[in-house]
């Protein structure tokens, strides 16, 4: 029973720029200990866990004197490597999933497809800057990577929000309750694709 086997990975990834360490487990309960050096990041990586019911601990030490675009970036490269790894054959899922989620008057939307094929378009309509420690060009940007890494097909759609941080926290609340739709159990799914692989 493919299901029944631990769905868990680790992925410790270091360049000059970033060290980091993520554990992760896709059965989960969404508990998390997130620790990028960004408070908003974490913030955003936590509702993903929580409302995904993925289990995540992360640690990143970056060059957060210079900016935050390689820890912000390096992180959702890594998260994504990790979800990828703990996937393994993608076999007996049901592949896709969506999600709208809102957080008060900001509402967001996500689709995934556990494709295999690395694709984000991501719009979340953020007017500020940044948001806390974080800027806001890189938030999208942190989805990307992570799609790419876990090579699935994700959009992200912002629909509505006068709020950044309520748009930018609906976003991923919908993209963890998307992921936790897409790679839950389809027992008779065998691989979910005409072409007979995923992995």
């Amino acid at each position: 029973d493919n299901m029944a086997a631990a769905r868990t990975a680790t992925v410790e990834r270091k360049t000059n720029e970033t060290d980091i360490k993520v554990e992760i487990n896709l059965d989960g309960l969404g508990k998390n200990t997130i620790n990028t050096g960004i408070g908003f990041l974490d913030h955003m990586l936590c509702a993903m866990s929580k409302h995904g019911r993925i289990d995540v601990t992360m640690s990143c030490k970056g060059d957060l004197h210079i900016d935050d675009h390689h820890t912000a970036e390096d992180c959702g490269l890594a998260l994504g490597a990790a979800f990828d790894k703990a996937l393994g054959d993608r076999k007996d899922i049901k592949r896709w999933g969506s999600a709208y989620c809102p957080l008060d008057e900001a509402l967001s939307r996500a689709v995934v497809d556990i494709s295999s094929r690395g694709s984000a378009h991501i719009d979340l309509g953020l007017k500020r800057e940044k948001i806390g420690d974080l800027s806001c060009e890189m938030i999208s940007h942190v989805m990307e990577s992570f799609a790419t890494e876990a090579r699935i097909t994700l959009h992200v759609d912002t629909l509505k929000g006068k709020n950044d941080h309520h748009r930018a926290e609906s976003a991923f609340k919908a993209l963890g309750v998307a992921l936790r739709q897409a790679i839950s159990a389809d027992a008779n799914a065998g691989i979910p694709s005409t072409k007979g692989v995923l992995s």
